[in-house]
């Protein structure tokens, strides 16, 4: 049946839904590139809460959407910005999270990376506090077995006086890790607080100073995320990176470029945007292991206009569309997030993301989905 869906200024035009899914099948390990995808937490919409009160998760449907990830050989990136760090989840809700998807990751046989940072600190902070905080989440994290990304800190970004202050602090990290550990580089455009991260607003010289942290200690480190949505950056910074350590892509514009590679590398990928994409983008990657990186740009290209849509500005707010594909693919019954980030999308916008998806035919049950996208149209007095 046809949708009728609003377009800013009060009007609404016809749109025709899919009728079939793509539906690619569940499968084993990726093999030519390392893909984590980074993964929503999903809201208990029972819980008698507020907005600035700690996060209700529903622990079931939150793990039961890693073990769809799992099952189509993607790792899950837990704890980070896709699932509402510091936007809605606080430390003690990470904390948990953190613990119960690690237990989860050893009975499926998944891989798992957790985010690592400084959000139990409230207010201005010294950087002894701050050192302190990453090292209480650091060994949560190892003692759950899971691998560590040590994430950008907005309290650092307050209180470094330079780089040096970064150097010292990373370096200190990085050599009581248990393990070689993921660097993150969130950049000010998904997060405004982390604005002159690494020293410098000027970012070649915050490139010049991440480069330093690693080189210093490149067997702690396993690889980078960059997320500067600069495709240019990024390969430049990773031509640079010493022998051994990945460059995991960020990039929510450029992703099926930069994990294509040219002919002196590539890019792993660790992406928000394959939240929703998963089964897709392990099919993508599965074929350019057989080589064939047409087939490869074929599948994953397409699906850049949704992540460019979903990821429009600000982009911080991107896992209200990332929340709502996932209520409408059929993994959680509601569309409802922590912190009420679910209002943080204009209706216009979400049904956009909608017809995008369904175009991609990302909805396993198009006509779920459809049905679904009615109810939320009718609810906000959009007529059908």
């Amino acid at each position: 049946m046809t949708l009728r869906l609003p377009v800013p200024g009060g009007s609404t035009r016809a749109y025709e839904p899919r009728a079939e899914p793509l539906a690619p099948a569940a499968s084993g390990p990726l093999a030519s590139r390392t893909v984590f995808s980074a993964a929503h937490v999903v809201a208990d919409p029972y819980a008698d809460t507020t907005p600035d009160g700690p996060a209700a998760v529903d622990w079931d449907a939150t793990l039961a959407f890693r073990r769809h990830l799992w099952s189509h050989g993607l790792g899950v990136a837990e704890a980070m910005d896709t699932a509402q760090r510091g936007m809605g989840l606080d430390w003690a809700g990470a904390a948990e999270l953190i613990r119960r998807s690690a237990a989860e990751a050893k009975t499926a046989g998944g891989a798992i990376a957790c985010g690592v940072g400084t959000d139990q600190l409230t207010g201005p902070a010294t950087l002894p506090e701050i050192r302190a905080a990453y090292e209480e989440q650091l060994a949560v994290v190892e003692e759950s077995g899971a691998q560590a990304v040590l994430m950008a800190s907005r309290a650092l970004a307050a209180a470094a006086a330079g780089p040096e202050d970064y150097l010292e602090l990373y370096g200190h990290l990085l050599r009581q890790a248990a393990e070689p550990v993921i660097l993150h580089w969130l950049g000010p455009m998904f997060d405004p607080a982390l604005e002159g991260y690494w020293g410098s607003v000027d970012l070649d010289a915050a490139t010049e100073t991440f480069l330093e942290v690693i080189a210093a200690h490149p067997d702690k480190v396993d690889g980078v995320k960059i997320s500067l949505l600069d495709a240019g950056r990024e390969i430049a910074l990773r031509r640079r990176l010493p022998e051994g350590v990945r460059c995991y892509t960020g990039d929510d514009f450029h992703y099926p470029e930069l994990i294509a590679g040219d002919e002196q590398g590539f890019s792993h990928a660790l992406l928000g945007i394959f939240d929703p994409l998963g089964p897709l983008a392990a099919e993508a990657v599965r074929t350019l292991d057989t080589g064939d990186t047409a087939g490869f740009r074929k599948l994953l290209d397409p699906t850049v206009a949704l992540s460019r849509h979903l990821f429009a500005p600000p982009p911080r707010y991107y896992k209200t569309g990332v929340v709502l594909l996932a209520w409408l693919a059929g993994h959680q019954e509601h569309f409802t997030m922590v912190g009420g980030l679910h209002s943080a999308r204009s209706l216009p916008h979400l049904a956009r993301a909608y017809e995008l998806a369904d175009g991609l035919g990302l909805f396993p049950d198009p006509a779920r989905a459809e049905a679904r996208m009615r109810a939320l149209l009718t609810v906000h007095g959009v007529p059908q």
